[in-house]
């Protein structure tokens, strides 16, 4: 029995997305396999797979569509990762008010140029970046053009802050978080990340990668074949 099309993978913390990848593989028996944007493994949430070269020649589609983040940061300390994997930092143990973070927060609003973390999957010379952070060269990233379209803060008890986020392609969260702590003078990182919207498709009807044991688990999760 074989399968193709596009399908959703509630993917848990700990995988990264090529371990998705590959339990489809296993499951399919199919080889051309991709899908529409990196999730690291520290984060979860909505990945979309597509199976057989036919749809993984059109997997872009997806990579164009915003993104809903739901998003966990933690004040007084910088990140090396600018998240909770990298060598922390103490900046400041400043506690800032709920006022503060939510008129912070605001200020992100809207489209602005930013910088990409130095350990992502940005290529350099043909190289990913956090390939070469890791060997210990030197990473120079240029800015990027991306747009946040809404912040919300769902919760704050110092020191996390949590809240959720529309953005553009490309907009990388970690770069977001430490770019709040910076804005607040407190330092803050990542620590906690959920992808739960993709264009229209969201993480509740999404399969979980540990519910994928055959081809009929895995047709559960197929999407139309067209945005």
């Amino acid at each position: 029995m074989s399968i193709s099309g596009f399908f959703l993978i509630d993917k848990p913390v700990g995988p990264t997305s090529h371990d998705v990848v590959d339990v489809l593989r296993r499951v399919t028996g199919e080889r051309t396999i991709g899908h529409a944007g990196t999730l690291d493994p520290l984060a979860s949430g909505l990945l979309v797979l597509a199976v057989t070269r036919e749809f993984t020649k059109q997997v872009d589609k997806f990579k164009s569509l915003d993104k809903v983040y739901r998003a966990e940061i933690t004040l007084g300390k910088d990140s090396s990762t600018y998240d909770s994997e990298g060598e922390l930092t103490a900046v400041s143990d400043r506690e800032p008010s709920d006022s503060e973070i939510k008129n912070v927060l605001k200020t992100f609003i809207g489209q602005t140029e930013q910088l990409p973390p130095i350990f992502s999957a940005k290529k350099i010379g043909g190289q990913s970046a956090h390939k070469l952070a890791r060997q210990g060269e030197a990473v120079e990233l240029k800015p990027s053009p991306v747009e946040v379209y809404d912040i919300e803060l769902i919760d704050y008890r110092y020191p996390r802050v949590e809240f959720t986020t529309r953005v553009s392609p490309g907009t990388y969260i970690r770069s977001l978080a430490h770019d709040i702590g910076k804005e607040l003078g407190v330092g803050a990182y990542l620590s906690n990340l959920c992808r739960v919207r993709i264009g229209e498709f969201s993480v509740i009807q999404a399969i979980k990668l540990d519910e994928i044991k055959s081809i009929t688990d895995l047709e559960k999760a197929r999407v139309s074949d067209m945005v």
